[in-house]
């Protein structure tokens, strides 16, 4: 599957990956599936609202921080989906920054991954966004990579 989106939506993804490291940062990615694959509509940030209580489904790493950890609130998945709804989109997609590592998915990125979605992750070395990569779950719940076009 191939991830369509336009240039802005990545600098928009670039700056707020920047704007929160240290910390990760997250988002939704608004658009539309069809049978070219997925185009992007809208990248909507989010906070970062992992916490403690996160940990309850994935046990104590020793890395229980939004330095390593993301999640978005449930009233902002559930605002997310009115928006999509109310516009005829889809949620497509959820992005996320990896500050200091590499844009691949972790064990636990992969463990709370949704069929179906896009996973955009931006490493962010010393501040600045490096590596792009989008990823999606094949049919044995296993990320790979997806292709990206910039549509002009």
């Amino acid at each position: 599957m191939i991830l369509q989106l336009l240039p802005e939506h990545l600098q928009i993804i670039r700056t707020h990956a920047e704007t929160a490291y240290p910390d990760e940062c997250c988002g939704i990615i608004l658009g539309h599936l069809g049978s070219e694959g997925k185009t992007v509509v809208e990248v909507m940030p989010a906070e970062n609202a992992w916490n403690t209580e996160a940990t309850v489904d994935f046990p104590n790493d020793g890395v229980e921080s939004q330095r390593r950890r993301y999640a978005i609130a449930p009233q902002f998945m559930l605002q997310a989906q009115t928006k999509a709804r109310d516009r005829s989109l889809n949620i497509i997609g959820i992005y996320h920054s990896h500050p200091d590592h590499p844009a691949i998915p972790s064990e636990c990125d992969r463990l709370y991954a949704w069929p179906e979605y896009s996973y955009i992750i931006v490493s962010v070395q010393n501040g600045k966004a490096t590596t792009l990569q989008s990823w999606s779950l094949d049919d044995s719940h296993q990320f790979q990579p997806e292709a990206i076009k910039n549509i002009i």
